[in-house]
């Protein structure tokens, strides 16, 4: 079931889409909270039963990652979006404060035009989805070209379940043959764009004319404090997961370590017993330097989600297959190190600090250049160190003791709301500087009665 072709008139196109979206969403308008949660549940079980296949397919098509990670991504993208939504109201009256005598209305916003990265095609789609349907509207998707025929196949076995559903089958769309031009024509027409990809695309978002929430770049900065030997195992792992998770190329991976510098080493052996290995030698560093960024410092997209001994073998070093990540020694922080930038691929800086308060300025440093707004992790036993990080980085989410791949909230062990699109505030050029949820996806009305015997103000009072 496919949604639509493109003619060779682009506007003509998308105008098309528009008004088959906007039938949709009027008719789907009336459904009831039970009626909705049922599409949406049927969105979320697709994509969690057609994981393998989709997963292979965006492999095949992008290059990029690998299958497992994909399989794990979108089925637990598909089950942490549905258990966060399932309960909750989005039709009719959502809240309703005796104390104030406020009533809240959820109403819809329209059409949401989702943008999708080659990172995430279908867990994008599926998450984003599946928020801008709770909330009663309907969706047009406009994949990254390189990935368009997985998204695209992704948003047909969608459809399919919308319609089994009871629902308008077009309430989700896919521009089939995507490109910028038409990509941008979609988010002028349509009524509000979540923008997930590169920062060209979410700039053009905010360009369009229309209410945009858009993401950041990530540059995630990692700091061990001193004297916590227990929490190795933990900060260690959790390391591995998020950088091997596509082989690096989720924008929520640890990028630099700032480790204590007399417990630097025992922490990098920590890596060494899980299959990592550590890279000191500076004349193949400057090689991975010069791979991995051109003298201008555009990434080298070849190298994006290639697996570590790949990596290594392009500058002539020889490491077993089953490394999982490659640790480089930093020689200071941005603008100088350019390996303190954001890493598509399983390659992760340490560097070290004497006092802690000397980490912490290093990692300000290197989010001030690149990846403010984004995520970071401390593991630190110490209330007044993780008050001092939180309170210096210029993040939207400081994960404390745990990975930072938990930023995105689909995993129970944080109270972040699940998302694919996570907001970097004004820092990173953003609307919103939490996760983008179905609150977001909704216009709301807010009806106020007088309280009983409400005072008047005194300026005596109200001034003293």
């Amino acid at each position: 079931m496919t949604s639509q072709s493109p003619p060779s008139d682009g506007q003509a196109y998308i105008q098309g889409l528009l008004e088959k979206a906007r039938k949709a969403q009027k008719q789907f308008e009336s459904f009831s909270q039970e009626n909705v949660d049922k599409v949406c549940k049927a969105i979320g079980k697709t994509i969690f039963d057609n994981a393998e296949i989709l997963a292979q397919e965006a492999v095949n098509e992008t290059g990029m990652g690998d299958v497992a990670s994909k399989i794990r991504k979108q089925r637990t993208i598909s089950m942490s979006h549905w258990d966060y939504i399932k309960d909750k109201k989005s039709v009719g009256v959502i809240e309703d404060d005796p104390a104030s005598r406020v009533t809240v209305y959820a109403k819809p916003i329209g059409v949401i035009a989702c943008i999708t990265p080659t990172t995430n095609p279908t867990s994008t789609a599926c998450g984003n989805g599946m928020y801008a349907i709770k909330s009663r509207n309907a969706i047009i998707v406009a994949p990254h070209p390189r990935a368009k025929k997985v998204t695209a196949h992704g948003v047909n076995l969608i459809r399919e379940a919308i319609a089994k559903a009871g629902a308008p089958i077009d309430l989700m769309q896919v521009i089939e043959e995507p490109t910028i031009d038409l990509t941008k024509q979609l988010m002028a027409a349509c009524d509000c764009t979540i923008a997930t990809g590169g920062p060209g695309m979410v700039k053009s978002a905010y360009a369009s004319g229309r209410p945009s929430f858009g993401v950041g770049p990530g540059n995630c900065q990692s700091i061990m404090d001193r004297g916590c030997q227990d929490l190795y195992p933990a900060y260690v792992d959790g390391t591995i997961r998020c950088r091997t998770t596509d082989q690096g190329i989720q924008c929520n991976g640890e990028q630099t370590l700032h480790l204590p510098v007399e417990e630097r080493d025992a922490v990098l052996a920590e890596f060494q017993k899980q299959d990592c290995y550590v890279l000191h030698d500076e004349a193949i560093i400057d090689k991975i330097r010069k791979l991995l960024f051109s003298p201008e410092g555009a990434i080298n997209l070849k190298v994006i989600g290639l697996f570590p001994y790949k990596v290594a073998k392009e500058v002539g070093l020889d490491i077993p297959e089953s490394t999982k990540i490659l640790l480089v020694k930093g020689k200071g922080t941005l603008p100088g190190e350019i390996l303190c930038r954001e890493k598509l691929c399983p390659i992760v800086t340490f560097l070290t600090w004497d006092k802690f308060e000397e980490g912490v300025q290093n990692g300000l440093t290197n989010l001030s250049h690149e990846g403010a707004g984004h995520s970071s992790v401390v593991f630190s036993r110490d209330p007044a160190h993780i008050d001092l990080v939180a309170k210096t980085w210029p993040v939207s989410r400081l994960s404390v003791n745990v990975a930072n791949m938990l930023a995105g909230g689909n995993s129970p062990i944080v109270g972040f709301p699940p998302t694919m699109s996570l907001g970097c505030g004004s820092w990173g050029n953003n609307s919103l500087s939490e996760n983008v949820t179905y609150r977001h996806l909704m216009n709301t009305t807010k009806v106020a009665k007088p309280l009983d015997g409400a005072p008047t103000f005194d300026p005596e009072k109200v001034w003293a």
